[in-house]
């Protein structure tokens, strides 16, 4: 648990659980995004007083980084455990938007990636969130062209150096898109035949042969 700067064990005990209450936390940000919950709606949900959100967490914005946080050690984790654990590239690619689909169609969350929908416009007073989750995105993406990198290295994948930015942007646009697609209502079957589609460009935007994944 990673505590706001500022705070301190000073004064009465707390008498709630601070994990469980940023899990609260969590689920009214992904539910109702940055900047459609107010400091009034986490007091409820987390069932505790606004004055001990700032005294445990900070500010609204230092709440939201720490709900990202933990939202990327569970919702987030599955999608990067694919790029790394899977052997080949493509098999890593391929898996990676699997489990995003997954994550995203889930009936008891909202169906959409809070990394890429939570605050995607808005006040400019919010800016500063929105940058950070552009952050989060840009580092996706970093992530996606190391793994493809990796393929590199590792003989599986067959591809220029300079075209591999392209093909890291590229699935990750496709990402991006499955969100989207699952927020508008499109079923894990129809994110499933958008990711059939992503793979069958897989050949022609490198040399590698096709190897499904099964």
């Amino acid at each position: 648990m990673t505590w706001a700067p500022g705070s301190s064990s000073r004064g009465r005990p707390r008498t709630f659980d601070p994990d469980t209450a940023l899990r609260k936390a969590l689920g009214v940000f992904w539910e109702r995004g940055y900047e459609g919950t107010s400091l009034n709606d986490l007091a409820q949900a987390m069932g505790i007083a606004s004055a001990s959100i700032y005294a445990c967490f900070g500010s609204k914005e230092d709440l939201f980084r720490q709900v990202m946080a933990l939202y990327g050690t569970t919702s987030g984790e599955p999608p990067r455990r694919a790029l790394r654990e899977q052997p080949t590239a493509r098999a890593a690619i391929h898996a990676m938007l699997r489990a995003t689909a997954d994550e995203i169609t889930h009936s008891d969350a909202p169906h959409y990636c809070m990394l890429i929908l939570a605050a995607p416009t808005g006040a400019v007073e919010n800016h500063a969130a929105r940058e950070f989750l552009a952050d989060l995105r840009r580092d996706m993406l970093s992530t996606i062209r190391d793994r493809l990198a990796r393929g590199v290295t590792d003989g599986d994948l067959t591809a220029p150096p300079a075209s591999l930015d392209a093909l890291a942007r590229y699935y990750t646009t496709v990402v991006q898109g499955l969100s989207i697609q699952a927020r508008d209502g499109a079923s894990r079957a129809e994110l499933e035949a958008v990711i059939t589609c992503a793979m069958a460009a897989w050949d022609t935007l490198t040399s590698t042969p096709s190897h499904p994944v099964s």
